[in-house]
């Protein structure tokens, strides 16, 4: 029987990356000559992508940001944030014991992350946490991204996995969403990025924190 598969999220969820997010947006809205932003600015965006939180840091200061300036923003993001990483960012409390008792009892893990996955890979690596996964995907890895299935889908394929024998966790809509549209149940976290309240985007089921992340949670989950 193909091994039980749990699929996580990385932003907001795995690891608490947003200092790092912030300060290199940060200095990458400076050659623009733009002030900076806060996390409280960008809470919602952090996890989305470069992109968003680049044109939401122009839009608060009032300046449109030009299409053609967009690949030089985007590619001094990638220098300083791959220079500097891990930085600040770590794994949530209780992520690696979690991790451990899953894979203990079984259990393949995989990342589904809408960063791009040379970015997701890199932090992982200088993490120590790459060989705890199956597989790494992020959303350049195919040609659609969270919420489509076929994110979720490829994500499970590439670890060996069944979507039938398949959680999702994860802190935001994306991730619900994701997860609904592949047939696969949801955990939610709630001290993620997300936007809106956890409970409001009606997961198969929410944990407050990786302790209650056990083998026995994620077997109930899957076989519902």
């Amino acid at each position: 029987m193909t091994a039980p598969l749990v699929v996580f999220d990385l932003d907001g969820t795995l690891i608490d990356t947003a200092p790092d997010l912030v300060a290199s947006l940060n200095h990458t809205i400076a050659a623009a000559d733009l002030e900076p932003v806060t996390y409280a600015d960008l809470t919602h965006l952090v996890g989305h992508g470069a992109r968003a939180m680049i044109e939401r840091s122009f839009a608060l200061r009032g300046k449109p940001l030009v299409e053609e300036e967009y690949p030089a923003m985007l590619q001094r993001f990638i220098t300083f944030y791959s220079d500097t990483m891990p930085g600040e960012s770590r794994p949530y409390p209780g992520l690696l014991a979690a991790l451990d008792r899953l894979a203990a009892a079984g259990f393949r893990l995989a990342v589904c992350t809408n960063k791009m996955e040379g970015l997701a890979r890199t932090l992982l690596k200088r993490l120590g946490m790459t060989d705890r996964f199956a597989a790494i995907t992020g959303g350049d890895t195919f040609t659609v991204r969270k919420p489509d299935a076929a994110h979720l889908l490829g994500t499970v394929e590439r670890a060996g996995g069944d979507p039938r024998r398949t959680l999702m966790v994860g802190d935001s809509l994306n991730d619900v969403l994701v997860a609904r549209n592949a047939g696969i149940p949801s955990l939610g976290v709630p001290f993620g990025y997300s936007d809106a309240p956890i409970e409001s985007l009606d997961p198969s089921h929410i944990i407050r924190h990786f302790d209650e992340l056990t083998p026995e949670l994620a077997h109930v989950l899957i076989d519902r």
